[in-house]
Parts: structure tokens; sequence; C-alpha cells
């Protein structure tokens, strides 16, 4: 009598395995972007921003109302929606945070909880509170790489996500204004002496965290649907394990943070169950706080 072979079975498994880790990478660079905005927020303002879930759906409910109303597809109308945000950003950080540059940290906590909220009921008031996606006809489309079948959307947000990254890297290393955004963010009075406008600063990076987070709502919503209520606490509750996961106020920690929530969401839902998919972060968040407060970066990377 013949012995089958442990072969096929162990390919097989190779190969979920390969397919939840790349599944992860690609659902995780969406919330390293999230995070990316949140920490940059946190490292040049000092502000907790509990809006920055709020930002993500704005995106979202952005690329549906030019999707539905005008008919341009998701991607091609963040060229319209990104700008209108960043000027959204400048007028929020002008009239609300500006204001509390040298307040108590709780009057920021509770002016970003109020604009969390009027983002909630405003596009509730617009949209209406019942889920909403966008279908766009490549939806369903994939390609596969040795027997691992990727979503064309998910790698089209995935490339996307890196040019950003690669830009915000160029634009923070390599250009005077970014070398002023890290002054800012190391030490404002010092950055004040020589000259730099501080509170200039603080507005262009409150508008680019508004912008980085809704050009992942914009990538997500031809994946997901969204809710006024129910998606914006979902990321920012998100954005904040990414943050901390990689050690708050670090950019290239949020990257780290975002890829590992994505993996350990993905992972989770594969072998254990889909429906606690949310609870594996938030697991591997409290195991994180409690081995390492700093974050899993935080002594390694530098902060800008």
């Amino acid at each position: 009598m013949g012995h089958s072979s442990p072969l096929p079975g162990f390919t097989m498994d190779l190969t979920i395995f390969l397919q939840n880790l790349a599944g992860g990478l690609l659902i995780g660079g969406v919330y390293a972007l999230v995070g990316i905005g949140l920490s940059l927020i946190f490292g040049v303002l000092r502000i907790i921003n509990f809006a920055h879930g709020g930002f993500v759906v704005i995106g979202m409910y952005a690329a549906i109302a030019l999707y539905g109303g005008l008919g341009i597809d998701p991607y091609l109308g963040a060229l319209i929606a990104l700008p209108l945000g960043f000027l959204l950003g400048l007028l929020l950080e002008r009239t609300i945070l500006a204001r509390l540059v040298d307040a108590p940290p709780e009057s920021t906590l509770l002016a970003t909880l109020g604009l969390a909220l009027i983002i909630q009921n405003t596009l509730q008031l617009i949209f209406g509170a019942e889920p909403k996606s966008v279908f766009v006809p490549y939806g369903t489309a994939t390609v596969e790489f040795g027997g691992i079948t990727l979503s064309v959307i998910q790698l089209a947000a995935m490339a996307i996500i890196i040019v950003v990254i690669v830009a915000l890297w160029l634009f923070l290393t390599r250009t005077e204004t970014g070398r002023a955004v890290r002054a800012t963010s190391q030490n404002r009075l010092g950055a004040e002496l020589v000259g730099i406008n501080t509170l200039r600063i603080h507005g262009l990076v409150f508008a680019t965290g508004l912008v980085l987070a809704m050009t992942a709502g914009i990538l997500l919503i031809p994946q997901i649907s969204v809710t006024p209520v129910i998606t914006g606490p979902v990321f920012t509750l998100k954005a904040f394990v990414v943050t901390v996961l990689g050690g708050l106020g670090s950019v290239w920690g949020a990257i780290g943070g975002g890829l590992l929530l994505g993996v350990v969401e993905v992972f989770g839902a594969s072998y254990i169950s889909n429906g606690y998919r949310d609870t594996y972060g938030l697991i591997a968040f409290l195991a994180v706080l409690l081995l390492r407060p700093q974050g899993l970066f935080g002594r390694t990377v530098k902060r800008v």
C-alpha cells in the first residue's frame, strides 16, 4: 500500500499563508496612510485628533458624491476632492485649533471630539444613515501571482500609497518647508527663534494630515461601505492603534504599525473568526502597550 505525500497539503497551507500575508499588507498600507496623518499632526501640533477618522469618512463621501453625481471615477475624483480637503484643513486649523495652541491639552481634546461629532452629523444630514459604497467596473478584477489572487483595486491602492509616502518623505527631507516642519516638531520655540512661522507650519501639517486621511478614504470606498456615525469612530480607533503600535509621533513607525495591524486582522479573520476582525488589532494594541509602551519602533525610528 502506497503512502500519500504531505507535499500537497503543505503547499496549500503555504499558499493560504501567503494569500493572507499579501491581503494583510495591502489593507495595512491603507491603515498606515491613516496613521501617518494622525502621527504627523501629533508630532508637530501635539494634538490628539479624535476627528481623524471623520476625515477618512469625508474622503469616502467625497468620492461617492463625485461618482454618483458626476460619474467621475473615485481615483480621478481625488484630483478634485483632495485640494478642497486641503483648504478645509487650513480652515479648520485657523478657526479652531490655532486658537488653542497654548491651551491645556484638554481643550484640544474636546475641540477635536466636538469636530468629530459635527462631521458625523453633517454627513448624516446630507447623505443619510444608510451604508453607501462605490461599485467601480473594475472592482471585482483580480490578478494571480503564483497561486495568490490579489484584487486590482487593492494593488492600485498600494501603488498610490507608496507614491504618496515617497512624496511625503521627499517633502519632509529635501525641501526647506519640510525642514521647517521637522524643526517645529522637535522644538517649536527654537524654530520660532530662527524665524520659522510655526503657526503657518501648524496649518500646513494639519491640512496635510487631513488630505492623507481623505486619500485613504477614497482608496477604501470601492472596497468597503461607509456610514457617517460608525465608520469615523472605527477609523479613529484604528489610527490610534497604528500610531501606538509604531510609536506615537513617528511617521515611519506608523507605516510599520499600519502594516502590522492589517496582517494581524487578516490572519485573525482567516485562522480564528472573521466576526472578531477588529478585535485582533485591539489585542495586539494592548499587548504592545504592556510590553513596549513606547511602541514597537519607539526607540529606533527618528521622529519627524
